[in-house]
């Protein structure tokens, strides 16, 4: 029987719809447009976190990293909009002791320094503005997945003032990709260029660094050209295998701690890694969302605008099938299936378009757009949730008409 009920009421809506064929179209775009957006925006901030992931899984989990501050437990939408994030990064704690320190406890680790400058880079050809520059010390390349196109990396037998180069800032600077032997300037200092590195087209990874537009220096040299004010923004550290770095964690842990005195500091491994980045880009895709979901306001505000003309053109349908027996609920039930008709099918339509257009979308960036069910889901869900939020009034508008009054009503 309630089969039979829910076809009737599917049957009876669906017919309806069809005799406002052009008003139906407009209401289901509107639906559509917002979820489409909701598609894209999840797809591409899902797209991005996978980057930081397979960067990390590519490493074998074998690689840890040492941050300063403390991993916070607030939402990551409160980490976004609180200026203090940056805050946290920009006075960092972590020193050139600690890395000796890790590195003295276990000789068998990989441990290396990330300290980042900014500054003016020029060459005879070209200047760069904000140039960035990573002082770090040969086992960098042990930590990361680091191509060289051309030349070495920098070694110990590295002397003077010499740079690995991305390829991107090469091109910027010298006009072409393999400058080796080059000399550029930074913060006064003439330095060779000894290496170039292959193209990664990966700006966003857990080193927080655009490899592709970036100079790398030794270390020391990073602090002199800093007069030693500069701040280790991590320090990483890899193993030969993922069971001889969970064995050493602990006790780096420990050595840190009695180094610093307090905890402020963090030792991430895995997918722990790529947290805080992946936090960022769903907290701004999550934000971003937020704001697409006010074409969904309207699309809703225009599925009640339908259904309200609906109920007051088939005052008279409502008042028949009320004498016939039609209770309240039915005629709620019969209203609501209308609604969720065209959000369904503006959900739907909505979803297939998002897919489109974050498919187009990541033909011109660095990274593919990830669909997943859960994608689906929320575009799905959203578009049942507006059906049923601005369908409801409508139909509970039609189910309070008195019959008799809805009788008389001749067209």
């Amino acid at each position: 029987m309630t089969k039979l009920l829910l076809r009737d009421h599917f049957d009876t809506a669906r017919h309806s719809l069809k005799r406002t064929r052009m008003r139906t179209f407009l209401t289901t775009i509107g639906i559509a447009i917002g979820v489409a957006c909701v598609t894209v925006i999840l797809s591409l901030a899902t797209g991005v976190t996978s980057v930081i992931n397979k960067q990390v899984d590519d490493m074998g989990g074998t690689v840890a990293v040492v941050r300063p501050g403390v991993e916070s437990s607030s939402d990551s939408l409160d980490r976004l909009l609180n200026p203090t994030i940056t805050q946290r990064f920009s006075t960092s704690t972590l020193s050139s002791e600690d890395v000796k320190a890790i590195k003295e406890q276990h000789p068998n680790l990989h441990v290396a320094p990330v300290m980042t400058l900014m500054g003016v880079m020029s060459t005879p050809q070209a200047t760069v503005d904000s140039g960035s520059v990573m002082a770090t010390t040969p086992e960098f390349i042990k930590t990361t997945d680091l191509p060289i196109e051309s030349g070495q990396f920098i070694d110990d037998d590295t002397t003077g003032k010499v740079a690995v180069l991305g390829q991107q800032l090469a091109i910027d600077l010298f006009g072409t990709n393999n400058p080796i032997g080059q000399t550029f300037t930074f913060r006064g200092q003439a330095i060779t260029v000894v290496g170039i590195l292959k193209r990664l087209n990966a700006p966003v990874n857990y080193n927080s660094v655009d490899f592709d537009k970036t100079a790398i220096i030794r270390y020391d040299l990073g602090g002199d050209l800093s007069k030693n004010h500069a701040q280790i923004q991590q320090i990483n550290i890899s193993a030969a295998s993922d069971e001889t770095l969970q064995k050493a964690l602990p006790s780096v842990e420990k050595k840190l701690a009695e180094l610093h005195g307090e905890r402020d500091y963090q030792v991430v491994a895995g997918e722990d890694i790529s947290r805080p980045a992946s936090q960022f880009f769903q907290a701004v895709g999550a934000t971003m969302a937020a704001i697409a979901a006010v074409s969904l306001v309207v699309g809703g505000i225009g599925i009640m605008n339908i259904m309200l003309v609906g109920v007051a053109e088939r005052t008279r349908e409502i008042g028949i099938r009320k004498s016939v027996g039609a209770s309240n609920l039915m005629i709620v039930v019969q209203f609501l299936t209308e609604s969720l008709l065209i959000s369904l099918a503006g959900g739907l339509v909505g979803y297939v378009l998002g897919v489109v257009l974050a498919f187009l979308i990541g033909t011109f960036i660095y990274f593919a757009p990830i669909y997943t069910w859960e994608v689906a889901l929320i575009a799905l869900g959203i578009s049942l949730l507006v059906g049923i939020l601005f369908g409801l009034y409508p139909a509970l508008r039609a189910a309070r008409k008195d019959p008799i009054e809805s009788l008389r009503q001749y067209r």
